[in-house]
């Protein structure tokens, strides 16, 4: 029996709805490491894929944001611990996708699984952050509290293909919204693989999308699509941020704006709040008493 034995080699696939299909139209496309040399073939998704993802995400919108912080926080950590377990893996990928030394590669992983873990620590405590009870002139309870903006698309960082990723995925889920990632155009890799951690931890499929492609074929039925409530445009350049810009504006769409990050630095809640409203409500104290006091 011979000793020699090809390889398997992986097929990436979409993450859509909690399932992985393959792009409707058939379509791949050539990844290859920072040398030049071939890796796999990634799905090249189309505008159907986008609509899709879109249709899934608001169906699975109800759900997540109705559940507690609490429990989104346990669901966030878990992702955390899939990550932890798969660390050798996201270090070659990642060595792969940004050509940096082994070492290098899994510092990078490291702190992504740790800035997964910070954000899965905020999802019960940005409430009392932006929130808080409001002074007014009468006998009023007014309580202002933070909302999930709704169905967001992500558009990943293209050189950080996964602190980057999860650098502006995570706060999108933390707070409540669903998402529709569009992955590093170069470096896909690792964002289809962290769609498997996902199916195989808690996260409700539809939650978070992951498509593959080219950025600006995917990016622009997105932005003009009237279901999608805001789009974070980290991995678009100038040029296409500005188109995008445009077309989100027909349905007034929330829209982060790219620009320099340092995604090994510790994030703020920026990210956070932008994916945010703010409900307030009125409620009656009751009457005031003679001494002044109410309840």
């Amino acid at each position: 029996m011979s000793d020699t034995r090809l390889s398997v080699l992986k097929t990436y696939k979409l993450y859509v709805g909690g399932k992985f299909p393959r792009s409707e139209s058939g379509r791949v496309y050539e990844v290859t490491d920072s040398k030049g040399k071939w890796l796999a073939n990634a799905p090249l998704s189309s505008r159907k894929d986008a609509r899709d993802a879109v249709v899934a995400a608001r169906k699975a919108f109800g759900g997540w944001s109705g559940a507690t912080a609490y429990n989104r926080g346990q669901v966030l950590y878990r992702v955390a611990e899939m990550l932890e377990g798969r660390r050798d893996q996201f270090t070659r990928e990642v060595a792969d996708a940004e050509g940096l030394s082994k070492s290098k590669a899994a510092a990078v992983v490291d702190a992504t699984i740790d800035r997964w873990v910070w954000y899965a620590g905020w999802t019960d405590k940005i409430a009392q952050v932006v929130g808080g009870g409001n002074p007014v002139a009468g006998p009023f309870f007014n309580l202002s509290s933070p909302e999930p903006t709704g169905v967001v698309a992500v558009l990943a960082p293209q050189e950080s293909s996964f602190l980057g990723l999860v650098s502006v995925l995570a706060p999108v889920i933390a707070t409540g919204n669903t998402a529709v990632v569009v992955a590093s155009e170069k470096s896909p890799l690792p964002a289809l693989s962290l769609a498997e951690v996902l199916a195989t931890s808690d996260v409700p499929g539809g939650v978070v999308n992951v498509l593959s492609g080219r950025t600006a074929e995917i990016a622009t039925p997105l932005a003009a699509h009237q279901d999608v409530n805001a789009i974070d445009l980290a991995g678009a350049d100038e040029a296409l941020a500005k188109e995008l810009e445009i077309a989100a504006a027909d349905n007034l769409k929330r829209v982060v704006r790219p620009q320099p990050v340092d995604y090994t630095e510790t994030p703020g809640i920026d990210r956070m709040t932008a994916f945010l409203e703010t409900k307030t409500v009125w409620h009656p104290t009751g009457s005031l008493g003679a001494s002044g006091s109410s309840y």
